[in-house]
């Protein structure tokens, strides 16, 4: 009985447990699959902010949460954007968190910019690695991406392949923002050109400026439009769109003037009521005006031209039209482009006395006032320059390139076509009369000597011939032959002689290097060497035919030699040439002078400049005798 009831509850107890244990595991199934729709609520709410955002920011936003739940082990992650190469770079976007930016987040995305290239920060034994990929769009950095994962959780090198395949969204973003940004500065700029054009086609300055005001009003929608220009420190208005004159709207003109001096003040474009999104500005003014006349909005721009504040666009629209932001980035643009034509146009159209008054005010303003130190140094030193050329005096001296040349100078040529065979010496090398400088190949000539020897050898046994049988005439051809080859024997002799290039006296050799030509050919009459004696030599001036008329014989002067340039070498001119040479686009005539010692350094060839002096004369006439005979022949070209 006892064993019975047992078994029952035995039977009991396992069936309580086995319900149990069901239970718990529903319930563990049922928690497991709702955090499964959480994630893919997530998941598909993400994707919906993804697809249907309304600005950049929502954009990247959602694009960066889709990115951190892609990459396993995500903790942290940014978005840095900027303006392309020049920023300033700021996060846009960040996860999970808005506004939640650390440290090593945001150096890694200033060392990827910097480095424009991926930068992966991982220390051993760190909880966490940080990553990083710049934004590059053709060529130009527009920000970065930063993401801190979990160490052990996926490797960076996964989440940066990741990060490569998403980033053609925000290239596509970026991309379709600035073509928006450049098609809208390409609209702006031709609309504002069409005023550029509108200005110009006015001469005087009170119609352009009148056509300007008037176009502004109608083309964009503003009720009144006003140009006015700065006038001894004031604004003074000098066009108002859709009025001949000023005098019945004067409450009018004076308020609009105030505005624009309060723009001129702050140096900054001035709009009432103020947008949220601008810095402050004081509105003082422009609230008055607006409030006076009834105008909704007023804005008012300044125009500037070389960084100076010279006037200032005023407009007005209702309240029922108020201004937008575009409308004042084109005005903006506009004022740019017609100021600096404004500033001229009023300039030229001043009176001639007033032009004279205003330049003579400046410069006197620039002299005595309190700034322009280099306009006040300048004059001090052309001042100085005046004493200076007016009095100090300096030797006239002439000068040209001169070079070093013996006072007989041979040239060696090759006396018959050939090869060089071997070649002794090398220019620059000292040598002795009757020296072998090289050798020509006499192999050809030595064989037509051996075939003339065997031909006089032959008739001479036939001239033998002819004497023994009595024929007279025929021996006396058979001499003239044997003459005939004495004579080609006699001359390949003196060529095979002449197969020695001799050096015909003791010198130097000026030119002449045939270490690379052994076995090349050589014509007749080819220079080979050229030779001059060590103990004579002469200066040759190449004097300028514009200075050639203050040569004379006997003049002395000084050359100093690219050798040793320290050390001054005097001559004597001895001989003006009378002929002109032209070369290097120029003509000149040859001086010749010898010099009065020669150090034992100097050799033929040698280069420098000579100066022989002529006279006292004043250091200003000096340094501007080329340019006075250059005026003085081009005045008698055009008969002035």
């Amino acid at each position: 009985m006892s064993e019975d009831q047992d078994k029952r509850d035995s039977s009991i107890a396992g069936g309580f447990s086995s319900v149990r244990a069901d239970a718990t595991g529903t319930a563990r199934d049922r928690v497991v699959e709702a955090q499964d729709q959480s994630v893919a609520v997530l998941h598909h709410s993400l994707w919906t902010q993804f697809l249907n955002a309304k600005s950049g920011e929502g954009f990247v936003r959602a694009w960066l949460g889709l990115q951190c739940r892609n990459i396993p082990g995500t903790n942290a992650a940014l978005v840095v954007l900027g303006e392309p190469e020049v920023g300033p770079f700021s996060p846009v976007a960040t996860w999970p968190n808005d506004g939640d930016v650390t440290p090593d987040l945001m150096k890694a995305a200033n060392e990827a910019m910097d480095k424009r290239q991926s930068v992966v920060i991982a220390a051993e034994g760190a909880r966490f690695n940080t990553l990083a990929l710049p934004l590059d769009v053709d060529g130009k950095i527009f920000g970065t991406v930063a993401l801190t994962l979990e160490a052990g959780r996926a490797p960076p090198t996964d989440a940066l392949h990741q990060l490569r395949w998403g980033v053609g969204w925000l290239e596509a973003l970026l991309r379709r923002e600035q073509s928006a940004h450049d098609s809208a500065l390409h609209d702006r700029t031709v609309r504002a050109l069409d005023f550029v054009a509108i200005v110009l086609e006015q001469r005087k300055f009170a119609r352009a400026g009148s056509a300007l005001v008037t176009e502004l009003a109608s083309r964009l929608g503003f009720e009144q439009v006003a140009l006015g220009f700065v006038r001894r420190k004031r604004i003074r208005i000098t066009a108002l769109s859709h009025a001949s004159g000023f005098g019945n709207r004067m409450n009018l003109v004076r308020d609009i003037g105030l505005a624009m001096d309060e723009a001129l003040d702050q140096q900054d474009i001035i709009l009432h009521p103020v947008p949220e999104v601008w810095d402050y500005r004081v509105t003082r003014m422009h609230a008055d005006l607006a409030r006076a006349h009834d105008f909704g909005s007023v804005l008012t721009v300044p125009l500037q031209v070389d960084g100076d504040m010279i006037g200032a666009l005023t407009m007005e629209r209702p309240a029922d039209n108020p201004l937008d932001q575009e409308t004042v980035e084109l005005v903006d643009v506009i004022a740019s482009l017609v100021a600096p034509i404004l500033h001229q146009q009023r300039k030229n159209d001043r009176w001639l006395i007033s032009k004279v008054f205003d330049s003579l005010g400046q410069m006197l303003v620039a002299l005595l006032g309190p700034k322009y130190f280099w306009r006040k140094l300048a004059t001090l030193a052309m001042i100085a320059a005046v004493y200076f050329g007016a009095t100090v005096t300096s030797t006239f001296t002439i000068s040209a390139p001169s070079r070093v040349e013996g006072s007989i100078q041979r040239t060696i040529v090759a006396p018959f076509s050939s090869y060089i065979q071997t070649e002794s010496v090398r220019a620059g090398a000292e040598v002795e009369a009757g020296e072998t400088l090289a050798t020509l190949n006499d192999r050809d000539l030595r064989l037509e000597r051996l075939r003339w020897t065997t031909a006089r050898n032959q008739r001479e046994i036939e001239f033998d011939r002819a004497l023994a049988t009595g024929e007279r005439a025929e021996a006396n051809i058979i001499r003239s032959q044997i003459q005939q080859a004495d004579a080609q024997l006699a001359l390949l002799d003196e060529q095979l002689e002449r197969t020695l290039i001799r050096a015909p006296f003791d010198g130097v050799l000026v030119s002449g290097d045939l270490s690379q030509l052994v076995g090349t050919a050589v014509d007749r009459g080819q220079e080979l060497f050229k030779i001059a004696p060590l103990n004579s030599f002469r200066v040759v001036l190449d004097i300028d035919e514009t200075d050639v008329s203050f040569m004379n014989t006997g003049m002395s002067g000084q050359l100093r030699l690219s050798t040793s340039p320290d050390t001054p070498l005097f001559f004597t001119v001895e001989q003006v040439t009378p002929v002109s040479i032209q070369r290097d686009g120029r003509n000149f005539f040859e001086v010749e002078a010898t010099l009065d010692t020669a150090p034992d350094w100097v050799r033929p060839n040698m280069e420098g400049v000579a100066r022989v002096g002529i006279d006292e004369r004043l250091v200003v006439s000096i340094w501007t005798r080329r340019l006075v005979n250059w005026v003085k022949m081009v005045a008698w070209r055009y008969g002035l």
